[in-house]
């Protein structure tokens, strides 16, 4: 793109433009240590237990997430190609099928999940405080209750709650620079801390062998998969975001193989494991304590010890807002600021993020696994699946793989499609998305379950995959004679 086309295109930015090929340095064991890192975080350790609580034994639960994360590994590693192969971010890529203005379409999407996980994790952080504070401060458990009993919150972990988010927020206006160190504690951190819990699990339930004895909760092959194929969506859903703006990070590869195979290797992997010690330990609290404890940090507050729960609560809490800085603001914050350039910059858009992250009310999503995993992670695949369909049908069976870079900056190019908005790929979403709104619906209880037939309901246990395919196949039949019509430069 020439000098003076990107000066007057505001569809470029020095962070939008494509890596050159000597910047792009990542090697295979690069992407498998991203996901090694981004995988050992306290959610995922709450997905493997919630499957416990929810009714499965320790190897049902593994079986489904090592089969979630080989699924959603596939359109990570479609979605990659083009980032290794152009260079270019998500933002830019969503371009080629929604066009250089409807790709604020799915990058909104992506902004509002990622604003979700920032408010879960938000809430993670600052529970840990308040696990730490309540054994010095005693008197935090019983302070007057100020809040809504239907928000089902209580005043201390919401103080505590509030205290994390205003540092978050904190961070957010120093830069994320700032955050470089928390990186590297919270890598080297989280895995002695996952070791040290499982060897604890395993000594104070006496051994594997009554920890993996503990029997699935199912009576029927029929009630089993009831549960599995919601919770297999759940899984896929937990990286539904990053299976789309995977080229964000596969733009840096050296080459395809890099991205391919680091991926691979680490991603089902590393969350198997992880999670299998999240499993290993929900289920010895079944055994020790007499009830099934799946949040990690309730757990730790029945340690006797308040200089371990404090050491442990404090590690959490560092490590919590590494992750969420670097995961959950740097990207929505971006987004936002990418709306109305001239009037949000990246700390109102990180304001933003943070103020959509408390409205979603994190603390009663993981409060139970139908609220983290029902209603939060299948509700959400339902918008994303959609987008990750449309995008990869594009890509390879429209576009063929080959792209115009130039003109994906271009506001008067090929990619402007009509107006700067492919509407076949608007349509595509909203069909996609359709066929699950009963279903969300219905879980949420906004709907009366008796008005609508129970097939239509039942989609909505396989969102993702729903959407996926609905708006792939729908947006390749209205695109499939799709001729790029060259259009006059800037």
């Amino acid at each position: 793109m020439s000098e003076q086309n990107k000066i007057s295109s505001s569809l470029y930015s020095e962070d939008l433009a494509p890596v050159p090929p000597e910047k792009r340095t990542w090697n295979t064991w690069n992407y498998a240590a991203l996901w090694i890192s981004m995988s050992l975080c306290i959610p995922t350790y709450m997905l493997a237990s919630s499957l416990i609580e929810g009714g499965m034994n320790w190897w049902q639960g593994i079986l489904t997430i090592f089969i979630g994360n080989a699924v959603v590994l596939v359109p990570m590693i479609l979605n990659g190609h083009a980032g290794a192969k152009y260079g270019i971010p998500f933002p830019v890529l969503a371009r080629a099928s929604f066009g250089t203005k409807g790709a604020n379409i799915p990058a909104m999407l992506r902004a509002i999940v990622a604003c979700g996980w920032f408010g879960i994790q938000t809430w993670i952080g600052g529970f840990a405080l308040y696990q730490m504070f309540r054994l010095w401060f005693p008197a935090l458990e019983t302070l007057p209750q100020i809040f809504p009993a239907s928000w089902t919150l209580q005043t201390g972990p919401a103080i505590c709650f509030l205290a994390f988010w205003l540092l978050n927020m904190y961070v957010v206006y120093l830069g994320v620079e700032s955050i470089r160190k928390l990186l590297v504690f919270k890598a080297f951190f989280l895995p002695a801390a996952a070791l040290a819990l499982l060897f604890w699990a395993i000594s104070a339930g006496h051994g594997l062998g009554p920890i993996l004895k503990q029997p699935s909760k199912f009576h029927s092959t029929i009630d089993f998969f009831h549960f599995f194929f919601p919770a297999l969506t759940g899984m896929v859903g937990f990286w539904a975001t990053l299976s789309l703006n995977i080229p964000d990070f596969t733009r840096y590869a050296k080459s395809q193989k890099a991205q391919i195979v680091g991926q691979a290797i680490a991603l089902p992997s590393s969350m198997t494991l992880f999670s299998f010690i999240g499993v290993v330990v929900t289920s010895a609290t079944v055994i020790i304590y007499g009830t099934t404890i799946w949040d990690p940090l309730a757990l730790a507050g029945k340690f006797e010890s308040k200089l371990l729960v404090s050491i442990a609560m404090i590690a959490v809490a560092i490590s919590t807002l590494a992750t969420n800085i670097a995961a959950n603001i740097v990207s929505p914050a971006n987004d936002f600021a990418n709306l109305a350039p001239s009037k949000i910059n990246f700390r109102m858009g990180g304001l933003i993020t943070g103020i959509i992250g408390i409205l979603i009310f994190p603390w009663k999503l993981i409060a139970d696994p139908n609220g983290y995993i029902f209603t939060w992670l299948v509700g959400y695949s339902s918008l994303l699946g959609p987008v990750g369909g449309i995008m990869i049908i594009d890509y390879y069976f429209i576009k063929r793989r080959e792209l115009d870079t130039e003109n994906l900056y271009n506001p008067h190019g090929i990619y402007s499609f009509n107006n700067g908005i492919n509407y076949a790929a608007v349509a595509a979403l909203l069909i996609g998305i359709l066929p699950n709104v009963p279903g969300f619906l219905a879980t949420t209880k906004m709907i009366n379950t008796d008005a609508v037939p129970q097939w239509i309901l039942g989609l909505y246990n396989f969102a993702w995959f729903v959407g996926f395919f609905i708006s792939g196949l729908t947006y390749y039949a209205m695109m499939r004679n799709y001729k790029a019509a060259v259009k006059l430069a800037i």
